[in-house]
């Protein structure tokens, strides 16, 4: 599976350009599925008007409103109630997952308990990721980011690349998304750890990894 794992979405040339190469296709011809559940989990967030200008391309963010060819909605909380047969096939012919941002704990607990955390590595698609939905891809959070809490605890996440995602740095309207605050969170995690602005996201084939930023970003290794 292809990854581009941002803070913010498509939200710059550099970033859309990368991932119109990942589709090996124009966005018009491409088919899309948002997925909008770590929303649900995030006190700041949903649900609420803000899930439905995510799903409906009204956000702020560029990811849904890029002019697919046709988008749909896959709502993970929902996916344990019905049969494998109703959802499995539209996600493995689909061309992009458009998962948002919202709470990266609760996104990984309904990524697994709905199946789509073993079913990802297995998929063609192109998986773009924003804020949440790119940092439920790592091993861990940090504590840094701990809001909802799972039923077992921690900040383990699916680990499906080896390396953390501290977003938003320097966000004017996240006063505590500090370079300092990134090096201080890095410094607890066990791995290699980004700190990306939302002009910034990171693409991964086949575990190759490359930085594509139009701004700030710093990886921390130990």
């Amino acid at each position: 599976m292809k990854l581009l794992l941002t803070s913010a979405g498509v939200n710059n040339k550099s970033i859309q350009d990368a991932l119109v190469d990942m589709l090996d296709k124009p966005i018009a011809e491409s088919t899309a599925l948002c997925i909008p559940t770590a929303m649900y989990g995030h006190p700041w967030v949903g649900p609420g008007v803000r899930t439905w200008e995510f799903i409906s391309g009204n956000s702020e963010n560029p990811m849904v409103d890029l002019g697919w060819k046709s988008v749909g909605v896959l709502e993970l909380t929902a996916l344990p109630s019905i049969d494998e047969e109703r959802w499995m096939p539209l996600v493995k012919e689909t061309d992009v997952l458009l998962v948002s941002g919202g709470d990266a704990l609760y996104l990984n607990y309904w990524m697994k308990k709905s199946g789509m955390a073993e079913l990802l590595p297995s998929l063609k698609a192109v998986y773009v990721g924003m804020s949440a939905g790119s940092m439920v891809m790592a091993p861990r959070i940090g504590e840094f980011f701990v809001g909802w809490t799972p039923p077992g605890g921690g900040d383990d996440a699916l680990g499906l690349v080896d390396f953390s995602i501290f977003p938003h740095l320097d966000h004017e309207m996240l006063p505590h998304n500090t370079m300092a605050a990134a090096e201080k969170w890095a410094a607890g995690m066990q791995g290699p750890a980004y700190a990306v602005d939302d002009e910034t996201a990171i693409k991964v084939i086949d575990g190759e990894i490359e930085v594509v930023s139009e701004g700030n970003w710093r990886l921390f290794t130990k």
